[in-house]
């Protein structure tokens, strides 16, 4: 058997992928209020920071951080699937092996989970979250996909409207585009803190190292 294991840091920030059983449905955008509903209710009980998501139609990408001394994030994330599965219709297609657990079959049992290590790699999963949309092809620019947060840091000034461009004719992003989604210049979030805090590293074109920019902190709601 594999050695799965999951690194259950107090407090810290974490970047899943969760998926639906499905790959071919559509059942996250279809029913991304059912979707939004189930992370309010476990919020409510569970508070932790979303710093960033983004809900494609068979599977999703997020940043959390967790409160100071908290490191249940497997508890929030099965809250959240269980809670999701009860607000859909049944009928999908269960395995033998669920059907005798009286377990749903809309996710994938596992998710991929990684600890964010520094503020570089929390900044690189951000944009990763945000380019994802484009990757998958299901949109030209990064601001046609509304199920993301996104929007929501244009807002607060953390990405400028047109980050990472347009999709070029060929099919890929932009050369522009490219340098935008690699290295961010212009705006960047670059860290996060258990209250919901980032810090916003701007930088000028001619220097690209964060410690080079300017530094201000935007709060998230929790």
């Amino acid at each position: 058997m594999t050695d799965y294991r999951r690194n259950f840091l107090a407090g810290g920030s974490f970047f899943f992928t969760v998926n639906l059983a499905e790959r071919h449905l559509r059942l996250l955008t279809e029913h991304i209020d059912k979707l939004r509903s189930a992370f309010r209710e476990t919020r409510r009980h569970h508070p932790f920071t979303i710093d960033a998501m983004v809900v494609l139609p068979d599977h999703l990408h997020t940043v959390w951080t967790l409160p100071e001394g908290d490191a249940e994030f497997a508890t929030r994330r099965r809250l959240i699937k269980s809670a999701f599965s009860r607000r859909l219709a049944t009928g999908e297609r269960v395995s033998e092996s669920r059907a005798g657990k009286g377990e749903r079959g809309i996710w994938q049992r596992r998710y991929w989970e990684h600890t964010i290590r520094d503020d570089n790699d929390f900044a690189r999963h951000i944009d990763y979250i945000h380019i994802n949309p484009v990757k998958h092809r299901l949109v030209a620019r990064v601001s046609d996909w509304p199920y993301s947060s996104f929007h929501r840091m244009v807002k607060l000034g953390v990405y400028p409207e047109d980050w990472a461009g347009d999709v070029s004719n060929d099919g890929g992003i932009s050369e522009s585009g490219r340098g935008e989604a690699q290295q961010a210049d212009g705006f960047r979030k670059s860290s996060t803190h258990p209250t919901g805090c980032a810090l916003v590293i701007r930088r000028s074109a001619k220097h690209s190292g964060a410690s080079s920019g300017k530094r201000s902190r935007i709060c998230f709601e929790s």
